[in-house]
């Protein structure tokens, strides 16, 4: 976070990235909220021609790195469309929950009725929250996953603290995220599947290139994997590691409370 010195003497505004441009701390909220109003409709079919359908096996491998049993209440945070819940959901049952949470309340909307629609509805729980915020107490989770989510939160420090404080001892935390390719020689054929691709994709399958291009550009400013890591140590972690995929396009960040 910066603060704009070209702001009046004696005033200071707060300043964060959204993508590449640098914007009012509390203006960002607003717009990440209107490019997932603008996408939620088309998210999935999005996701799955961005991913070419790997998204899928990540968001596996994210729930195999959760560890789950029967009985667990698990929070999926900035959850979207359900994805990761409808994998949680037979791990933890008959008696464990889901929360399915979103700041935004059309990718909420979407989740819950994709989920229904597909007959899980039982142990699932619909909850509109910010995950700078949670409306949650504390150690009243087993489990707590991100995925796709944490690099839109504005402060990424606040909800990693927030996640911690949820979580009970012996609990952990797993984020999913795009992150920083180290399979270098391949990053100018990224760079224009991200920057020239994923823009025309989503013009011409969610009529919005506007909102994919941020998409990519908030990828490219998202901490990498070692910055993470020791963001979460730092938020009260213990036993931090990652798993990178697909070449470091992803990874999958996991620690643990005790």
């Amino acid at each position: 976070m910066t603060r704009d010195d070209d702001a009046p003497t004696g005033e200071h505004t707060e300043s964060t990235h959204f993508g590449y441009q640098n914007v009012p701390t509390d203006e960002k909220a607003r717009r990440v909220g209107q490019v997932f109003s603008s996408v939620a409709r088309r998210y999935d079919v999005m996701n799955d021609l961005m991913s070419a359908g790997l998204h899928r096996l990540w968001k596996r491998q994210a729930v195999n790195r959760l560890n789950l049993r029967p009985g667990m209440r698990v929070l999926d945070l900035a959850g979207g469309t359900g994805d990761l819940t409808a994998l949680m959901r037979p791990k933890v049952a008959p008696d464990g929950a889901v929360i399915l949470s979103d700041i935004n309340e059309a990718m909420l909307r979407e989740g819950r009725d994709r989920l229904i629609d597909e007959g899980v509805t039982g142990g699932v729980d619909y909850v509109l929250a910010d995950a700078e915020r949670l409306p949650f107490p504390d150690a009243s989770f087993d489990r707590v996953v991100i995925g796709f989510g944490l690099r839109n939160v504005t402060h990424k420090e606040q909800a990693l603290a927030a996640m911690r404080r949820v979580l009970r001892p012996g609990g952990c935390a797993v984020v999913l995220e795009f992150s920083q390719l180290y399979l270098k020689p391949l990053q100018p054929l990224y760079d224009l599947y991200s920057f020239r691709a994923l823009p025309l994709m989503g013009r011409l399958v969610a009529n919005d290139a506007d909102s994919y291009r941020y998409l990519a550009e908030s990828i490219r400013m998202h901490p990498d994997q070692e910055t993470l890591m020791a963001m979460m140590t730092e938020a009260g972690f213990e036993d931090c590691d990652y798993l990178n995929l697909s070449g470091g396009v992803v990874a999958i960040h996991r620690g643990y409370v005790y």
